[in-house]
């Protein structure tokens, strides 16, 4: 039975510490995004029961139906621990009342003005706040600026009198997604966790090494909250650094893609990152700017995360400039032009468009006159300004375009057949290393 409330809070930590490691604590993931439903399921397998909280019904209805709706987790795996009761979803709150631990995992989006949407973490806290009860342990994984555990949840959920690290735990964990990894997944990424106070720590990492392979505690929620800003800031500043790159030998006639495998080559000192038509996904773009915003509230002007996320902008306008000369170059204007986006998700071989620099390339062709169609193996439609687009048929649409811009770099196309039939190729990823033909131009 769970902790109830006329138990010496002393005792709280041990009691939930014994039904961990017995794995009849009973587990809570309230968002069930590409973070939130591995996480369930990994916590599922290891023998928990889990119960999963989402405010879309048909999210709930898709997951408790045993269908897995991402694509890093397959049916074949998660419809049997639906159907044995190990997993189950609901859009009913209420249930925190029952549960040992529950994990925040919602999104935190940017405003347009570029600070914190924090709106979704605090309907999440505010509704573990209603069923808060001694013995829980509350973790926040949601990417988010340092401070946001002690200042913005834990007043919220020590509200009704209870301390933290005797009564309730309350950790940041950061996730560490990686959608379309094939060798890195939940399972096996290692999990920073920090708590509150020691006993949080404590606690939060003993939660975690019953389902995760590797569990690096460390001393406080802010440590744990600046490490994935810290693991996000530095890739983007490194694309920031070698887009400029790209931008330079554009002007300088040199094949930039050369230049980063040459000094490759190196043994120490340097490590290869790769220009492209502009970041995506919900972490990179976004969350250096998190640490930007509250370096400012520091009085700490964060010039590097700046100029890396203005040069990083600027990617989807550089690849319509090389369009438009290489259609000059071909004696058309890109008002009228055919144009063919090969591939719209923010990276290969998974089927998400948050944030992807396709989205911002399309709407700047259409802006100029463009006709523009798009395929994805991945993506059957997108939701432009002027409402929803399909997807065409891959192979007839780059026969009949006058340009194609290769913008995901899928595995499951063939590039033999596309530069075959295209009669102009932008390749922005590097995806036809080693074709040689006149009419490819590459980013």
């Amino acid at each position: 039975m769970l902790i109830s409330e006329n138990i010496d809070t002393a005792a709280a930590a041990a009691e939930l510490k014994k039904r961990i490691r017995d794995k009849t604590a009973r587990v809570g993931v309230l968002g069930l995004g590409y973070v939130g439903l591995p996480l369930a399921v990994e916590f599922a397998r290891a023998g928990f029961d889990v119960t999963g909280f989402d405010v879309q019904q048909s999210k709930v209805d898709c997951f408790n139906s045993g269908h897995s709706y991402i694509k890093d987790v397959k049916d074949g795996v998660f419809e049997p621990l639906v159907r044995s009761g190990k997993l189950r979803a609901t859009t009913d709150f209420s249930a925190i009342r029952d549960l040992d631990t529950i994990d925040i995992c919602v999104p935190t989006p940017l405003r347009k003005t570029k600070d914190p949407d924090m709106s979704y973490v605090v309907s999440a806290t505010d509704a573990i706040a209603e069923y808060i009860h001694p013995g829980l342990l509350v973790m926040l994984e949601s990417t988010t600026y340092p401070g946001t555990t002690d200042e913005l949840l834990l007043p919220k959920l020590a509200g009704k009198g209870l301390e933290v690290g005797k009564d309730f735990f309350l950790c940041f964990s950061p996730e560490r997604v990686d959608p379309g990894n094939p060798k890195y997944q939940t399972s096996n990424i290692p999990k920073v966790v920090g708590g509150i106070t020691p006993t949080c720590t404590e606690i939060g990492a003993l939660f975690y090494s019953q389902a995760l392979e590797k569990v690096v505690p460390v001393s406080s929620t802010r440590v744990a909250e600046m490490v994935k800003l810290l693991e996000n800031t530095f890739r983007m500043i490194n694309i920031g650094l070698v887009n400029e790159l790209a931008l330079m030998c554009s002007r300088m006639n040199i094949d930039v893609w050369e230049v980063i495998d040459a000094a490759a080559t190196k043994p120490f000192g340097f490590m290869p990152f790769y220009p492209g038509p502009g970041l995506g996904g919900h972490c990179i773009p976004i969350d250096p700017f998190y640490l930007s915003w509250k370096s400012k509230e520091a009085g700490i002007e964060a010039r590097f995360i700046e100029l890396a996320g203005y040069i990083n902008g600027r990617m989807p306008e550089f690849v319509v400039e090389k369009i438009q000369n290489a259609l000059n170059d071909a004696t058309k204007a890109v008002r009228g032009s055919h144009i063919h986006v090969l591939g719209v998700a923010y990276k290969k071989d998974i089927d998400d468009v948050r944030e992807s620099p396709a989205l911002d390339i399309m709407l700047l062709l259409e802006r100029l006159g463009a006709v523009v169609t798009f395929s994805d193996p991945y993506v059957r439609r997108i939701q432009t300004s002027a409402g929803y687009l399909e997807a065409q048929d891959m192979y007839s649409s780059v026969a009949e375009a006058d340009c194609v811009v290769v913008v995901t770099d899928h595995s499951a196309v063939d590039y033999t057949s596309v530069v075959e039939r295209s009669k102009l190729i932008l390749d922005t990823r590097n995806a036809l290393k080693g074709f040689r033909s006149p009419n490819i131009v590459r980013l």
